[in-house]
């Protein structure tokens, strides 16, 4: 049974599921930074997923790169899997601007976390949902 590590769960905001996996937004306003979690149990790397399921990961994080990239007018997008400090298989997918706080480096420890105001985090989620809502198989998840 799919169960998400308690360490992102803490972390994040639940945007909506794909057909494979769960939606989440980074709570730190720095950056657009969005994680995909294959609702898949045990699974801590991508080719330990099925053939079928390593295609819709990719197909997930295709469309939700382009969609943040459009969105927040990013000027690079960061795309990883990367789970040494949470195993759990999760794809970071984060927009990048020239006058963010890391730039040009990675995020990842970067600078302390900067939480959303809730007025902040709602404009987020409702501008990537106004969008991901129309995609086939895509459905909300409301906190």
């Amino acid at each position: 049974m799919f169960v998400l590590d308690q360490r992102l769960l803490q972390d994040t905001l639940p945007v909506g599921d794909f057909p494979l996996s769960r939606l989440l937004l980074s709570n730190d306003a720095q950056y657009p930074w969005f994680i995909l979690v294959p609702r898949r149990a045990g699974i801590s790397e991508v080719f330990e997923l099925s053939e079928a399921d390593q295609l819709q990961l990719w197909k997930e994080t295709t469309l939700l790169s382009k969609t943040v990239q459009s969105l927040f007018n990013a000027d690079k997008m960061n795309v990883a899997a990367l789970g040494n400090v949470v195993s759990q298989l999760h794809m970071h997918v984060i927009a990048r601007q020239k006058e963010d706080a890391a730039w040009p480096a990675p995020v990842w420890g970067r600078h302390p976390s900067v939480p959303y105001t809730q007025a902040q985090a709602s404009d987020v989620l409702g501008r990537v949902r106004s969008i991901l809502t129309h995609e086939p198989g895509f459905s909300e998840v409301i906190a």
